[in-house]
């Protein structure tokens, strides 16, 4: 098959698809996508009673938690680029099994040792799925209809981060058939099952393109790179920064410089790169996915400090420190619908603008809970309000982050942007977790805790201000390469 021949069967997928029912296969993909995301932090709250259950070590414990960020990190690229050349919808499929067939094993494991296992396959599963969403939506939606879709996109991103803590909190308290923990992994089976038999149905069969070469050597060195990075970020804290983490972390700069390196070669030669430079020169990509990075890294990093602050320096139960920035992430769903219905002119400045009151906000939370007092009515309207606004910066810059991305590297570009989301939330909890922490052990008095989040909250404001300046520069980059016209 030519290459002209598969971009004509992938075009014609795509408009028989926009013709039938796209608002059926963006909640099916997007279903998928939020099956991934509840994930990474469902298992937070089981890991009292997984303690108990399965007599699991600290270090078990801690990969348990981690096991399913390192995969998923370490292999986005990976399922981007497989998606590209076995098809979209295919890998979407393999990736939505494996998942669900992983979350049944985790919720049968007898042991800590099997759950470990699980946890990482239920990884490599979401890595698979979850870089299929965004080069489905970029086929099937064109023009508004994707900015709408994308924006639809980054509220489940919203919701997806803070359901997880609080499924499992409602799963595990309830001790459903008198199962523990084991329900917060068994949920996702019956949902993964009809999730599969919805993509039999209803997801284009997009063709792949198996003459673009998967550059094995390339994927070794990214996979290898992203290890070496995301292992000694999860678990430093947990083993007090131990001498190989920081040789870890060393290790990785190197094989980084190698990759592209050798990424530069390939394309030289006239080969296949695993990411192409066409891709990250897409005019906004580089800048905005840079600003994606710096507010996941700030989000999640709050989040976490929060959530620490409240079960661990006041005693909230953990369905309750969930519920607490609800309303962020609600008002960060919100604002991702919507924010289009803003006027026109207001589009192109409005991340970096938004972005200086985000880190305001940050600055007003941790002047509100310094003193160790709780989340009442009041600081709850200031996260709904500092959410609403996080989001009008989030969802445009994903908009113009993927708005120059044509439909042949609409994977790569996939690939990357999912790469990053998941390396800012690693960030967060690994490097704004270890600031809160430093400031404070447990158990300790109220207000030693709330001072601790004040000083979190700063670097979040800082960050903020930070991801401001990058998506400055992504403005200024599409004003120097402006859309052509029809």
């Amino acid at each position: 098959m030519t290459e002209t021949q598969i971009r004509a069967g992938a075009g014609t997928s795509a408009a028989a698809a926009r013709r039938e029912r796209p608002g059926l296969v963006l909640g099916l993909v997007l279903t998928g996508q939020f099956m991934a995301l509840v994930d990474l932090s469902v298992v937070n709250v089981a890991v009292p009673s997984i303690r108990a259950d399965l007599h699991a070590s600290g270090a078990a414990l801690q990969l348990v938690i981690a096991g399913y960020s390192i995969a998923y990190a370490v292999m986005l690229i990976t399922g981007a680029r497989l998606g590209e050349r076995r098809g979209f919808s295919r890998v979407f499929r393999w990736g939505l099994a494996l998942f669900t067939l992983a979350s049944l094993a985790c919720g049968l494991a007898p042991d800590a040792g099997s759950l470990i296992g699980f946890r990482f396959a239920q990884g490599v599963g979401a890595s698979l799925m979850v870089p299929q969403v965004m080069s489905i939506v970029q086929r099937v939606f064109t023009g508004q209809a994707r900015v709408k879709a994308l924006g639809v996109y980054t509220a489940v991103l919203a919701v997806g981060g803070v359901t997880g803590q609080v499924v499992g909190g409602l799963l595990v308290s309830g001790n459903l058939f008198g199962w523990d923990w084991r329900p917060a992994f068994l949920i996702n089976v019956p949902i993964g099952a009809v999730l599969m038999a919805a993509a039999v149905r209803l997801l284009p069969d997009f063709a792949g393109n198996p003459e673009r070469r998967l550059d094995r050597v390339g994927l070794v060195l990214l996979a290898a790179g992203m290890g070496l990075l995301v292992v000694p970020l999860v678990l430093g804290h947990e083993e007090h920064w131990p001498a190989w983490c920081w040789v870890l972390l060393g290790l990785s700069a190197v094989v980084f410089a190698a990759f592209v390196g050798y990424e530069r070669r390939v394309e030289a030669a006239g080969g296949s790169p695993l990411i192409h430079r066409r891709v990250l020169g897409s005019p906004g990509l580089a800048q905005s996915g840079l600003a994606i990075l710096l507010i996941m890294f700030g989000v999640s990093g709050y989040s976490f400090a929060l959530a620490l602050h409240l079960q661990a320096g006041l005693g909230e139960s953990p369905l309750r420190a969930g519920l607490a920035v609800a309303p962020m992430m609600a008002g960060f769903g919100l604002s991702g619908l919507y924010w289009q219905k803003l006027p026109a002119r207001w589009h192109l400045p409005l991340p970096a603008v938004a972005l200086v009151v985000v880190a305001a906000g940050f600055g007003v939370t941790g002047l509100l809970l310094r003193g160790g007092g709780g989340v009442d009515a009041g600081v709850l309207v200031v996260f709904f309000l500092l959410g609403l606004v996080c989001g009008c910066c989030y969802s445009p810059l994903f908009a113009r982050a993927l708005g120059r991305v044509t439909p042949a590297h609409a994977a790569d570009a996939s690939g990357v942007l999912a790469t990053l989301l998941q390396l800012g939330q690693v960030l967060g909890v690994a490097v704004l977790g270890t600031l809160f922490l430093s400031e404070v052990s447990y158990p300790a008095r109220a207000a030693v805790s709330g001072a601790a989040l004040a000083v979190t909250a700063a670097a979040c404001g800082v960050l903020m201000l930070a991801a401001s300046a990058s998506a400055h520069a992504g403005r200024r980059a599409l004003a120097r390469h402006p859309a052509p016209t029809a």
